[in-house]
């Protein structure tokens, strides 16, 4: 694909946010030529480019911000962006959350395969990772390498026997993502959610929207889709938020015990010298 690409049609969709609990409407518009991927929140009046550098919180989510404007858990929405080859799209959002509909990035992307896409008249570039970068943070680790092509590397070590030690490679295309990693669903633990509901968050997760895990294992497990579903979703959300780059890129990914925090320091650390990467158009 050499040019750049967004939605041929407006389309819409309405859902409980994950956090808040609250009802958003959500919708998803052409945008022109390079002007990238942008949420706004007409509640508030403001618009947001969806970048690395306008993340403020990483905590069970990724959060972006423009001044005291914010839109949280953007990291289910811009995977399936990412997998849908789009480039330039404006999101419209009446809450503070994209709705999580299914907690994965499916259905996002069913919405988008409902609008169709297009070509605009320009070309689309990527990013070339030139020399590794790496960040440490406790037991979490993520890193950039050159590679000839986007892989993910992944591995996650838990505690709960439904997961334990899960380990996934991807290697993206379009058609892998939707098959392998879109429908891989979020997941949570009730231990920690009265805690979390007392902090405002989780209040829209659901049985069934969410891979629930007790103590001694998965709760809904009628709702699991691959029995290593756990690190594909870590995958889903690394790509959501590598799209934060601003265009694709070109290299190899690995988290270990990764999560928002890393990935988006990650970012930081690759675009903080320009010996690190360069632009190319595909």
């Amino acid at each position: 694909m050499s040019a750049r690409r967004t939605v041929a049609r407006e389309t819409s969709a309405s859902g409980i946010a994950l956090h808040s609990g609250l009802t958003v409407a959500m919708r998803l518009s052409p945008a022109a030529p390079g002007a990238g991927v942008r949420f706004r929140r007409s509640d508030l009046g403001a618009e947001i480019p969806a970048h690395y550098d306008r993340v403020s919180e990483t905590r069970l989510g990724t959060v972006i911000a423009e001044g005291a404007a914010k839109v949280g858990v953007i990291e289910h929405l811009m995977a399936a962006v990412a997998g849908a080859e789009i480039d330039d799209l404006l999101v419209t959002l009446d809450g503070p959350e994209p709705p999580l509909l299914d907690g994965d990035a499916l259905s996002f992307l069913a919405l988008i395969d409902g609008a169709g896409t297009r070509e605009q008249d320009a070309p689309r570039r990527s990013i070339r990772v030139l020399r590794p970068v790496a960040v440490e943070q406790g037991e979490a680790r993520a890193s950039l390498s050159p590679a000839g092509l986007l892989i993910y590397d992944c591995e996650i070590d838990f505690a709960n026997p439904a997961i334990g030690h899960q380990a996934y490679r991807f290697a993206f295309s379009p058609a892998a993502f939707r098959a392998e990693i879109a429908p891989a669903r979020t997941f949570g633990f009730l231990s920690e959610l009265e805690t979390l509901n007392k902090a405002n968050l989780a209040r829209g997760a659901s049985l069934e929207n969410t891979l629930a895990l007790s103590d001694t294992g998965l709760v809904n497990r009628e709702k699991l889709r691959f029995e290593d579903e756990f690190v594909r979703h870590k995958i889903l959300d690394a790509i959501g938020d590598m799209a934060l780059a601003g265009a694709p890129l070109i290299g190899r990914f690995q988290g270990i015990r990764s999560g928002h925090a890393t990935n988006n320091a990650v970012l930081r650390s690759l675009f903080s010298d320009p010996a690190n990467y360069e632009y190319v158009e595909l």
